[in-house]
């Protein structure tokens, strides 16, 4: 009986190893990061900042981005392994060399800084680095492994690009960025505690010290309800700092309205916690398209 072969196309292999390269940088994260990027610009120039600045700034804010996710990435591969909900990501799957993580992690970051140099300002540029090495080496580093205030201080790297935004267009920083970065560092730590809450286990066996390891779920449920209450009061500050409108003024009552009752809801039953990580994620992009609206059509 004659033997089968298998003829298997090249280019799926090609394929799936250009999907774990993607993967390293986590395309996810960086879509957040984004999101607060455009309303900044908008708000920075009242109307449209130009489509060509637009596009470069958020080529430069993914490359920067997706370097900082590429490190975070190699140097998270001993604690994404012990974790179910990591273990088959790119490297603790063995579907990346290490030191190639590492070569794609600062080849970006340094393509990053160039390409928003070139097209932006250095200001812009240089925010968006410094945000860069925050993340690698503070966050990632340092704050995750060490201190279960890793999530609140670790923010500031991902409020950055409403700052890298606003330089782009202005080429310096005014009180409405500081607000809007405010706003995204103080919506962080509840977005990413929910997350904790719900996969503590996973964070206690890799010996992470988030929040609801060290200190237990009550505590962390009350600082959630803290961090949404400044939050939706940094929302609305924006309105008058910003010369924001009823498109805005109205989605942030509303949208801030759900987060508290949201956040009121997992302070009573703990297991709805997943639950206020999704609506985090809509709370922000709600906002962000509320700036959006507001600056350009109402």
């Amino acid at each position: 009986m004659p033997m089968e072969v298998v003829i298997t196309d090249p280019r799926e292999g090609r394929a799936s190893r250009l999907a774990a390269y993607v993967a390293l940088t986590k395309p996810r994260i960086i879509e957040l990061l984004l999101i607060t990027t455009v309303p900044a610009m908008v708000l920075a120039a009242r109307g449209w900042p130009g489509t060509w600045l637009l596009v470069t700034t958020l080529v430069g804010g993914t490359l920067s981005a997706a370097g900082a996710n590429a490190l975070n990435s190699y140097y998270d591969t001993d604690i994404d392994a012990h974790m179910r909900r990591t273990s088959r990501r790119p490297l603790p799957a063995h579907r990346v060399p290490p030191r190639h993580a590492v070569i794609l992690g600062w080849v970006l970051g340094l393509a990053g800084f160039v390409w928003l140099w070139a097209t932006t300002n250095l200001l812009a540029a240089s925010l968006s680095t410094a945000a860069f090495l925050f993340y690698v080496f503070g966050y990632t580093r340092y704050l995750k492994r060490n201190t279960d205030q890793n999530i609140v201080i670790g923010g500031a790297a991902g409020a950055a690009p409403v700052l890298v935004g606003w330089a782009a267009v202005t080429g310096g920083l005014d009180l409405p960025a500081w607000l809007l970065f405010a706003l995204v560092f103080y919506w962080t730590p509840p977005h990413f505690w929910a997350l904790a809450l719900r996969y503590r286990d996973d964070y206690a066996a890799a010996g992470v010290p988030m929040l609801p390891v060290t200190r237990g779920v009550g505590i962390t449920l009350r600082w959630i309800l803290v961090y949404a209450g400044l939050m939706v009061l940094i929302s609305l500050a924006l309105v008058p700092a910003a010369g924001l409108r009823w498109v805005y003024l109205l989605t942030a009552i509303g949208a801030g309205s759900w987060f508290l009752v949201e956040s009121l809801r997992v302070f009573r039953n703990p297991d709805r916690a997943i639950a206020l990580f999704g609506v985090s994620t809509i709370y922000l992009a709600a906002l962000s398209a509320a700036i959006v609206v507001d600056v350009l059509v109402s």
